[in-house]
């Protein structure tokens, strides 16, 4: 079972430790940038350790938008030694959970951005009911979903 917890001081250093497998790198920012994102963010953002039996195997953040309004999920990773072990679906889960409750505002609407060549991280996102909106900078495509009743690929 996959849980979230916050990032806190008593378990940033775990995020620090976090790694990527070789050529995931230009996927998605260590967590140490990604915390410092969510330090400048604080009023509309939460870091989250994924966890899994007890251990950190993964981070996440949810910040929320106000201008648009909207949830946005960034820098979603599990690190190389933890893959392919379903956390990132389950991890996932628990997110579209959490921005359920709507922690920081009332929009039902959930975007993310993607890296065009990275399929296996789009086939995820796509398998909780994201879609490509259209949207695109650079290399990355947005994608997006309207939380309530979802259809999901286990």
């Amino acid at each position: 079972m996959v849980e979230l917890r916050p990032i806190t001081e008593d378990n940033f250093f775990d995020a620090f430790h976090l790694s990527l497998a070789p050529g995931q790198e230009e996927f998605v920012s260590h967590p140490v940038r990604s915390l410092a994102q969510a330090y400048v963010n604080r009023n509309q953002c939460q870091p989250f350790g994924i966890y899994a039996d007890g251990k950190m195997v993964g981070y996440v953040m949810v910040i929320y938008d106000y201008d648009v309004p909207e949830y946005d999920i960034w820098h979603m990773m599990i690190d190389k030694s933890e893959q392919g072990r379903g956390y990132g679906k389950e991890a996932l889960d628990r997110v579209l959970e959490y921005i359920a409750i709507k922690p920081f505002g009332g929009s039902d609407r959930v975007a993310l951005t993607c890296n065009k060549r990275n399929p296996a991280a789009r086939n995820l996102y796509e398998s909780r009911g994201f879609r490509a909106t259209g949207a695109e900078d650079g290399d990355e495509i947005e994608l997006a979903m309207t939380l309530g009743p979802r259809e999901t690929e286990d």
